[in-house]
């Protein structure tokens, strides 16, 4: 089971060239950084619940660094180790610059990049980012089918409904080929768990699945739906990377991993709070002891 780190990046926490350099000494395979262009002061659940009894954001998730310009930080501090959108929310960028921004970051890290997209859960920055909130899949779909043009063709067009333009250039290409790999990051507990939409999209514009929360049970039922949605799409399974993303951890070691492993994951990534930087060393320490050692 390869495993990795998620975290957030921001002025408080550790930076992230040295969160990469102790990642990859102590043996994770991969890191993911989150994201999050802007966060208005208030805001709702999806579920129309507040997210804080007073409605007003975390600290640290209004202060997180760009992902782009973080992950550039990791992949020139380290020489191995994956480097993850975790997750990217494409409908907020325009879709011919993050193409040109994947493509760079996967061409110098030597093909390490891992691009985890999602669409987000919070509408009111979406509607600040110019994103209808109820279509921001739809954008996310055809953004992502644009971008797969971009990367794999010398000259490449698009005509869709919410992406458009004219023959042109666009480079550099990247390493990993046709591009690099797809991971879907929804269909987890954020508002229930309901994977069918992630699934779909997993078997048809993606190569993996990054839900987050999951117990094995719940993974194993989310995989075998997969399988059968890949069979339909004419794609090979075995190829398809199933990450689970893990807030809390995993409190059981090794055996858990097994169940999850069990259950189809091909990854695990835990989720701490986000690590300060007097601290990082050795939180990151325990969870590697604890899950790779």
């Amino acid at each position: 089971m390869k495993i990795g780190i998620l975290n957030f990046v921001a002025e408080s926490t550790v930076d992230p060239a040295s969160l990469a350099r102790t990642c990859e000494a102590l043996g994770f395979e991969s890191l993911f950084l989150a994201e999050h262009p802007v966060v208005p002061t208030h805001y709702t659940r999806p579920d129309g619940s507040r997210r804080v009894p007073d409605g007003k954001t975390p600290e640290v998730l209004c202060r997180i660094s760009d992902l782009f310009v973080s992950l550039s930080f990791a992949a020139a501090a380290t020489t191995r180790l994956k480097l993850g959108s975790g997750i990217c929310l494409v409908p907020e960028r325009p879709p011919l610059l993050l193409a040109k921004e994947v493509a760079t970051l996967d061409l110098y890290s030597k093909g390490r990049l891992i691009f985890g997209i999602g669409a987000g859960w919070l509408a009111e920055e979406s509607e600040v980012m110019g994103v209808e909130f109820r279509r921001r899949w739809q954008m996310t779909r055809e953004c992502v089918m644009a971008m797969k043009e971009l990367w794999s063709k010398e000259e490449s067009s698009f005509e869709g409904k919410f992406v458009k333009f004219p023959p042109l250039y666009c480079y550099p290409k990247p390493v990993q080929k046709p591009h690099p790999p797809i991971l879907i990051g929804a269909g987890g507990l954020q508002n229930g768990f309901k994977p069918e939409r992630a699934l779909k999209d997993s078997a048809t514009i993606g190569d993996g699945w990054g839900p987050i929360g999951l117990n094995p049970d719940q993974l194993a039922h989310g995989v075998s739906m997969l399988k059968k949605l890949c069979d339909q799409a004419g794609r090979d399974f075995s190829k398809f990377d199933i990450t689970l993303f893990s807030p809390a951890g995993l409190k059981e070691g090794r055996h858990t991993i097994e169940d999850y492993q069990k259950a189809g994951a091909t990854r695990l990534v835990l989720f701490p709070p986000p690590l300060e930087p007097a601290k990082a060393q050795g939180e990151l320490e325990a969870l590697a002891k604890a899950h790779i050692h």
